[in-house]
C-alpha cells in the first residue's frame, strides 16, 4: 500500500528568521543538521520505493543527513513556492505595504499564483498515486501543505490550515487502500532535537 513520507527541511538561517525562502538556496544551520540526522533515526527500519528530493540545498541536504540521500531523485517540482518581490521578507515586512496579505490566497507580485503552486502540488500527486510501497518526499513548508490539501481534495487555500516546523514528518496515504478515501495520516510531527 502507498504511504508518502513528507519531510520539510531543516533549520535554514532563513526560516529561523521568518525569512520567505523560495529560489534562495540556503543550507542548514548546525540545528538544521541536527534536527535531519534525528530523522533518520525515525525514518530507520522503513523501506522506501522512491525517494524524490527539491532542487534546493536545503532540502537535499535534509534527504542526505536523513541517510537516503544515495537513493534521491531530485524533482524540479516539489520546489519550495516562488515568492516573487516577497523572498527574503518576513509577513511582517509584506504587511507593511500590503495589509491582509494572505499567500495561500493572494500569491505573490513576480512569483507564483496559489493556482500555479496548485497545479505543481497536483502533478506531484499524480506522480506519487502511480508508485507503490513507501515513497519519502523532501521538500518546504508552503509546498507541503499545498501538496498536503491537495491530495485530501482540499483547495489551495486550506493548506493555510496546515502547519509544518522544520525536519517535521507527514504521512499521505488512503482510509482502506487505493479504493478509499486519500487521507493526511499524520501532520507536523516534530522528529527534531529538544536540545542542540
Amino acid at each position: 500500500m502507498l504511504q508518502v513520507f513528507l519531510v520539510r527541511h531543516g533549520e535554514t538561517a532563513w526560516s529561523l528568521s521568518g525569512r520567505h525562502t523560495g529560489r534562495t538556496d540556503l543550507p542548514l544551520t548546525a540545528r538544521g543538521e541536527a534536527e535531519a540526522c534525528r530523522l533518520a533515526g525515525r525514518l530507520q527500519g522503513l523501506v522506501f520505493s522512491a525517494v524524490l528530493t527539491s532542487p534546493r540545498l536545503r532540502a537535499r541536504q535534509t534527504c542526505d543527513d536523513a541517510g537516503l540521500g544515495p537513493k534521491a531523485e531530485v524533482l524540479p517540482d516539489l520546489s519550495e513556492w516562488d515568492y516573487g518581490d516577497y523572498e527574503g521578507r518576513t509577513t511582517a515586512e509584506i504587511f507593511q505595504t500590503r495589509p491582509g496579505w494572505d499567500l495561500f490566497r493572494d500569491g505573490c507580485p513576480g512569483g507564483e499564483t496559489p493556482a500555479q503552486v496548485a497545479a505543481r502540488a497536483d502533478a506531484v500527486a499524480t506522480l506519487l498515486r502511480a508508485r507503490e510501497g513507501n515513497v519519502a518526499v523532501f521538500s518546504h513548508g508552503h509546498f507541503l501543505r499545498v501538496l498536503g490539501a491537495r491530495w485530501a481534495g482540499l483547495p489551495v487555500q486550506a493548506g493555510r490550515n496546515l502547519l509544518l516546523g522544520t525536519a517535521s514528518l507527514g504521512i499521505l496515504g488512503y482510509e482502506h487502500g487505493r479504493t478509499g478515501a486519500p487521507v493526511i495520516a499524520l501532520w507536523n510531527e516534530n522528529c527534531a532535537p529538544s536540545a542542540v
